[in-house]
């Protein structure tokens, strides 16, 4: 029998944000992040967007445990809906088991939960898996790449990374590592591709530094920065060169809140001594003493940002003497939350500094020359590019045959689809259950099926009508005329002679169904809805959610 290692996306791959691979040997699986993604503006009233795990819960026995590379939402967001299902252990780093404890403590999931911290450098078996930790730099401490030794040969696994050659803490990335890896030889390479359109290399963090001393300098407004809350390298840097120009800091947003706490205890950051301030005093300072570091980069609804740009903030009240300053690139998807928000802090006055051109934002993800580089120095047999919409994985498999890989032996995955690896060839023969679980209220109103989600889009487009109909409850008689109630669809004192003929068409439809002796009330409903969908899309083209009421008198 051949050996086989199955390699299954089952989200990361066509999208931003929803990472989630599973790699599958003889009995055994493990799973390699459990990342949300992110809700698309169509996706009405969708909170939380979820990997599908029919395939995981089916296989739940074989599951030896799962890996996280780092602590950012699209690897970790998952993870309290994936453990309500599943029962497995979970392995990572420090910080990311920190920021994956908060969320199971919210989900009152922690107590029975299985976490396992490792650091760079950490050697784990589970099952026929042999997973190896190795440190990259990213965005946020305690990222990690994976190589994953398997009976066929070694995977490497680079998560999300950058080369960043004078890091804020932590080191360089061990590229040392991956030449000795390459060296010994290395069967597949799965490699992030989020940054694959950018040419060149990806700056330093360092940069930003510097970037907020030139706006700090001479400056006598209050100063607001928004960035990602897990940045915790950026928040360093904004801490430090507050200190310099003797202004105090205050935070705003639970999650910054949560991610500074966390990273204070485990040494991550070291903040200087009379710095920070509570939020309630900030007011009694003189403006140009403060800082506040605030959530809502990305624009979201009710995060600090938002709150204070459309006046509901109980604290912070934004006005010309402000100077607000955006330390953060748009997640796709989310460019015009953004800008709703930036237009309503220029309406109140305040200085907006945003511009993508500023030193104000770095990525931490690698260019085209870091990404040619990671090929060159593990130089694997198969590559397959992952974490990036379709293009970009397309994109990145062109580089990839550049630097030296067969073309046969490159690969544009989908999600869902089974890669089967051996000696010989890399190929797909077949599909898993896959693609996006949708939640309402952030979980606590349960999961939005299509048909839900289909209504709430007719909604929005077309509106709805609802027809109330008097029938008597002796001889089912219609008793009036029907009232036509409409919301988002017309103004009904300015339609009256469309509501007169919606009217007219209820009407006739019951009188059908009565000379047909049709007395059932689902009938009489459903032949009501026909009717008028009919004559209203033959008259306006328009399909409006209609809801026909009987009410019995």
């Amino acid at each position: 029998m051949v050996q086989k290692l199955k390699i299954i996306p089952l989200g990361g791959l066509g999208e931003i944000g929803k990472n989630m691979t599973a790699f599958e040997y003889g009995s055994d699986i493990i799973v390699v992040d459990c990342g949300m993604g992110f809700p698309d503006e169509d996706m009405y009233g969708i909170d939380v967007v979820l990997p599908d795990i029919s395939y995981l819960k089916l296989n739940a026995s074989r599951i030896r445990g799962i890996i996280l590379t780092h602590g950012h939402e699209d690897h970790i967001g998952a993870v309290p809906y994936v453990l309500k299902e599943l029962d497995v252990p979970i392995y990572t780093t420090p910080l990311t088991a920190a920021l994956v404890e908060l969320k199971l403590e919210e989900h009152d999931l922690l107590r029975n939960s299985q976490i396992f911290t490792k650091k760079a450098g950490d050697v784990f078996r589970l099952g026929y898996f042999s997973v190896e930790f190795i440190h990259v730099n990213h965005s946020i401490p305690d990222s990690v790449a994976l190589a994953i030794k398997t009976p066929l040969g070694t995977v490497v696994h680079t998560g999300d990374f950058k080369i960043d050659v004078t890091p804020i803490s932590g080191g360089m990335i061990d590229l040392t590592r991956f030449g000795e890896l390459g060296n010994a030889g290395v069967l597949a390479l799965l490699m992030d591709s989020t940054n694959v359109e950018k040419p060149g290399h990806s700056d330093s963090e360092r940069k930003v530094g510097a970037g907020f001393e030139k706006l700090f300098i001479g400056c006598k407004k209050r100063i607001i920065i928004t960035t990602f809350a897990s940045n915790v390298h950026r928040l360093q840097q904004i801490i430090n060169v507050a200190a310099k120009f003797k202004r105090k800091v205050a935070i705003t947003g639970r999650s910054m809140e949560n991610v500074l706490r966390v990273a204070m205890v485990l040494g991550y950051m070291d903040i200087p001594e009379n710095v920070m301030v509570d939020l309630d005093q900030v007011n009694k300072l003189p403006r140009e003493q403060v800082v506040i570091l605030s959530t809502g980069s990305q624009g979201e609804a009710m995060s600090a940002l938002y709150r204070m740009a459309f006046s509901e903030h109980k604290q912070i009240r934004v006005d010309g003497e402000d100077r607000v300053i955006i330390s953060a690139s748009a997640i796709p998807g989310n460019e015009n939350t953004i800008s709703r928000v930036i237009d309503e802090l220029f309406h109140k006055g305040a200085e907006v500094i945003y511009d993508r051109h500023t030193d104000l934002h770095v990525s931490g993800h690698a260019s085209q020359e870091e990404q040619k580089m990671m090929l060159a120095l593990i130089r694997p047999k198969y590559f397959i590019p992952v974490h990036g919409e379709y293009r970009m994985l397309v994109k990145h498999a062109q580089i990839g045959k550049e630097m030296g890989v067969a073309p046969q032996n490159v690969l544009v995955a989908e999600n869902g689809d089974v890669i089967e690896i051996t000696k010989k060839s890399m190929k797909v023969e077949e599909t898993v259950t896959t693609g996006a679980v949708l939640l309402d209220g952030s979980g606590g109103l349960g999961e939005v099926g299509s048909v839900v989600l289909r209504d709430r889009h007719k909604l929005a487009e077309d509106g709805m009508i609802v027809v109330v109909m008097p029938f008597s409850s002796y001889d089912h008689r219609l008793m009036a005329e029907p009232e036509i109630i409409t919301r988002g669809f017309v103004y009904v004192k300015e339609a009256e002679e469309l509501m007169a003929e919606l009217k007219r068409v209820a009407v006739e439809s019951v009188d059908a169904c009565q000379a047909r002796h049709i007395y059932d009330w689902t009938t009489v409903k459903s032949r009501v809805k026909s009717d008028l969908a009919g004559y209203l899309y033959k008259t306006t083209r328009r399909s409006p959610m209609i809801l026909p009421v009987i009410s019995e008198i």
